[in-house]
């Protein structure tokens, strides 16, 4: 990545890094991307660049360009998902959406943080050489909301510590999210 570059040089070379006919979910294209650009609409092309990456196979240096671009932009909850996109980029994420249990249900009493600080283990279906469930580790990212609150739903990201001890999931599977050892996978 070219050293001092402004972010609005940032922003175009992460568009050039896009394919031309892709398109975010919401029909966005990246020639849309660039009418803002000469708009100068900053915080809308960094956001829908970042829509659009979610959606089509970009390299590192994407993220790499979005992450600093939002730092200089002063945009730091973006510059902090740019940053951690670009490294779940070489092993992969997927998304699912999490709800919390309530806390008289035996769930959390705070907010759950959302910014890729926690790696809770995960009940998957895998068992231990033993046939004991299995439990895995994944560090997650919450989209929509900084900290859903007990008893909340949110779509989250998904990033395995051992991608290959997931790849037996399919979508609509229900797995669990533990954020300490289970009882049930205490050593007696």
């Amino acid at each position: 990545m070219p050293g001092g570059d402004d972010a609005f040089t940032l922003l175009r070379y992460a568009a050039d890094l896009l394919p031309e006919s892709a398109r975010a979910e919401n029909g966005v294209t990246v020639d849309d991307v660039r009418d803002y650009q000469r708009r100068q609409e900053w915080e809308l092309v960094l956001a829908l660049l970042m829509e659009i990456g979610d959606g089509h196979p970009v390299p590192v240096d994407f993220w790499c360009h979005l992450a600093e671009a939002a730092r200089q932009m002063m945009l730091e909850r973006s510059a902090r998902w740019c940053v951690w996109r670009g490294e779940k980029l070489r092993h992969g994420t997927f998304r699912a959406r999490l709800t919390l249990l309530r806390t008289q249900e035996g769930g959390r009493r705070t907010a759950l943080p959302g910014e890729g600080q926690l790696r809770p283990l995960w009940h998957i279906g895998s068992r231990t050489p033993d046939g004991a469930p299995g439990l895995n580790i994944a560090q997650l990212w919450v989209e929509g909301v900084p900290e859903p609150a007990p008893g909340e739903s949110a779509t989250i990201r998904v990033a395995p510590l051992s991608p290959g001890q997931w790849r037996h999931l399919e979508p609509g599977d229900v797995i669990t999210m533990h954020e300490g050892r289970p009882l049930w996978a205490r050593p007696p």
